[in-house]
């Protein structure tokens, strides 16, 4: 195997790519897909193969190492690496226009099989109504669908459509500390209050699958349970949960969400109309994404719409960050929910290597926290992207750091 620049990979890169992630003094992405390698943990094995010892065991980390942090880069790295990368993947980095594309050409030498196509060319267009214009002219070869486009495009252009269950969580946190949302009976109402397919049907075009835990019925033995009993749209179990609770005249609460996300402000909308008809009176707080976010981190929201994205295919991803009391605030566990039980059988789960028993234990973890109920649980996205006719073994990827574009080629239309 060979970096773009012909200098030959060796165990020795991987070493000295990981200790230059986990180094103090590199400013880099997130580094803790490498944290759990012990201090002195990386041993090399000659030329080809190279030792890890972990702090703790844990079953998932060799799915941490595909991840883009883990990627291994030729050392002694360039300084002007972070303009001018090199690495072993499929396409060699050619030139970067700074909020306008990126090009790449053909690597011949890619230990997978050289790319089909001899160039990628990914445009950087923020604009999701933008990148749908693009498209129909012709200038783009694959494009997402924006969520409030999907029936004029299903509608219009039916055969250019892919579409795959996302890896990926759209749900309210519930901050279990604050207020009223401190008693599990006041959650368990507000997940009954709110007719989840009705939005979902509405407001996000039926693209997503409704949820019924927090684990992606995608991620198949591991994933969620579909067949689970789901808080079904109950208002008048919602009043009595209320009123067992200590409110038989609702609470005022608010809900923050991003302000520039015009699909989650609908959602936010439809929510606070039909929590109203409890007597759960929202107040919704619009901000920008960031300061949205950073209240929730720091347990200053009562209620948060928040999206989580996987970042590798396992279950553990929609457990130990959302739910394990190590995540609050930061670690991604915006509901601060705290039980020494979960706790516990998830760190059991992270150390079971066998598959099966593993994907049991996320199952059982997944419907305990569920009866918990530290979310309003929403739906697991459906992602829709268009792909022009000329365009031929181009598929969505499950996680798109792991897409590789190897068999995209452009033919006579089909």
């Amino acid at each position: 195997m060979k970096f773009h620049d012909g200098r030959r990979l060796v165990a020795a890169d991987v070493k000295a790519s990981y200790l230059r992630v986990l180094d103090p003094s590199t400013r880099g992405g997130r580094v803790w897909p490498l944290q759990p390698i012990a201090a002195n943990g990386i041993e090399v094995l000659g030329d080809t193969a190279v030792a890890f010892t972990l702090t703790e065991p844990l079953a998932v980390f060799p799915k941490f190492l595909a991840m883009p942090v883990a990627a291994i880069v030729p050392v002694p790295v360039a300084a002007d690496f972070g303009q001018r990368p090199v690495g072993t993947g499929p396409w060699r980095f050619v030139a970067w226009r700074h909020d306008d594309e990126l090009q790449f050409a053909r690597n011949p030498d890619y230990w997978g099989g050289a790319p089909a196509a001899e160039s990628l060319t990914v445009r950087i267009i923020p604009e999701p109504f933008t990148r749908g214009a693009e498209f129909l002219a012709g200038r783009l070869s694959v494009a997402e669908i924006p969520f409030g486009e999907t029936a004029k495009w299903e509608r219009e252009h039916p055969d250019w459509l892919q579409r795959k269950p996302a890896l990926r969580a759209i749900y309210v946190a519930l901050n279990n500390r604050r207020g009223p949302l401190r008693d599990p009976r006041v959650r368990r109402a507000i997940n009954h209050a709110v007719n989840v397919p009705e939005i979902l049907k509405t407001v996000w075009n039926g693209r997503g699958i409704a949820a019924r835990g927090a684990i992606p019925p995608t991620l198949g033995g591991g994933g969620g349970d579909t067949t689970r009993a789901s808080y079904n749209y109950d208002t008048t179990a919602a009043r009595r949960l209320l009123v067992q609770a200590g409110y038989p005249n609702g609470f005022a609460i608010q809900l923050w969400r991003s302000g520039t996300n015009v699909e989650q402000g609908r959602v936010a909308q439809a929510v606070q109309a039909q929590l109203a008809a409890v007597g759960i009176r929202v107040e919704v707080v619009a901000r920008d994404a960031s300061s949205m976010r950073e209240a929730a981190r720091k347990g200053e929201a009562d209620m948060a719409m928040l999206d989580w994205w996987a970042d590798y295919p396992d279950g553990d991803n929609f457990l130990y960050p959302l739910f394990h009391s190590a995540s609050f605030g930061p670690g991604g566990n915006y509901a601060f929910y705290s039980d020494a039980v979960t706790d516990s059988l998830i760190l059991v789960a992270r150390r079971t290597t066998d598959d099966a028993a593993r994907e049991a234990l996320y199952r059982r973890i997944d419907a305990r926290v569920y009866d918990a109920a530290p979310w309003l649980y929403l739906w697991f996205p459906v992602d829709l992207w268009a792909e022009q006719p000329s365009i031929t073994g181009w598929e969505i990827p499950v996680i798109f750091n792991g897409q590789r574009w190897t068999t995209a080629r452009r033919v006579s239309a089909r």
